[in-house]
């Protein structure tokens, strides 16, 4: 396992950590573009747990590879459904937000050794 990994991964998993956090604290940031978007209010806390999830998994990935795979791949697909989600809401202006997020997770994919 590399440096380059290691530092990667962790990096996705507290970005991915932090989006959670966001989310079960409903901060006026996330909380009102989710509204835009008309996602459901009732999917936010699963959002956060799928998001938690995906964090805790890539960290427990570091010795458990498959772990770390499975989350990785969780988490990509997560926010592929969230770029749709803001390109369907017509809020172009907002479709880095999710490919933010995502580009660590896929870089940690890569890395993988």
């Amino acid at each position: 396992m590399s440096t380059t990994y290691t530092v990667v991964t962790i990096v996705a998993a507290a970005m991915a950590a932090f989006s959670a956090v966001s989310v079960f604290t409903h901060a006026k940031w996330v909380v009102e573009p989710l509204a835009d978007y008309s996602v459901p209010r009732a999917w936010w806390p699963w959002l956060g747990v799928a998001k938690a999830a995906g964090a805790a998994g890539l960290v427990i990935g570091l010795f458990v590879p498959v772990i770390g795979l499975i989350a990785a791949i969780g988490l990509i697909l997560y926010f592929t459904g969230a770029v749709v989600t803001v390109a369907r809401a017509r809020w172009y202006s907002h479709l880095a937000f999710p490919l933010i997020y995502m580009a660590p997770v896929v870089a940690s994919l890569a890395l993988r050794g």
